[in-house]
């Protein structure tokens, strides 16, 4: 991702302070955001699911990519210092190493995950609750259907 600093370098920069918001769930947004340093909490449903650290990650390309609005919360949780593409699609369509490189890092999000539920399905696929797992592997391999939206299969309209 290092590659992507050196890429994004010509974009302006921008400054976030500790609990300020970058993205919000469930808004739209055409940005495109590019760590330079610092470090942001991600929030799925209020659920803290990651920190982005790495110099070079990206903010903002699945909605870009999906044109849906932003599917997680994303607040600095230190200083931060970000690159910004305020029209992310022309960035992406305009450049193919980035492009390249956004299709890289999502691959390897998707390899991780898949790895993960393979690997919970193989220890606990018979736990009581568990059977899921395999249910979201094979949607994940079968995957032909427009584009994800609020809820799920079991719970379409959820009470969050």
């Amino acid at each position: 991702m290092a590659d992507m600093l050196s890429l994004c370098a010509h974009l302006p920069e921008v400054a976030l302070a500790p609990g300020e918001t970058l993205v919000r769930e469930g808004e739209r947004g055409d940005g495109l955001w590019v760590l330079v340093r610092g470090a942001l909490r991600v929030f799925k449903g209020g659920v803290p699911v990651n920190t982005v650290t790495h110099p070079g990650a990206l903010i903002g390309e699945m909605s870009l990519l999906l044109d849906s609005a932003y599917g997680a919360t994303v607040i600095a949780s230190e200083p931060c210092v970000l690159r910004h593409a305020a029209d992310g699609r022309a960035l992406l369509a305009g450049d193919p190493q980035i492009a390249r490189h956004v299709a890289v890092g999502l691959a390897e999000r998707l390899n991780v995950v898949t790895s993960y539920l393979a690997d919970l399905k193989h220890q606990y696929g018979h736990a009581p609750g568990m059977a899921m797992v395999s249910d979201v592997l094979d949607e994940l391999a079968q995957r032909h259907v427009p584009a994800a939206r609020p809820g799920s299969r079991r719970d379409p309209e959820p009470d969050y």
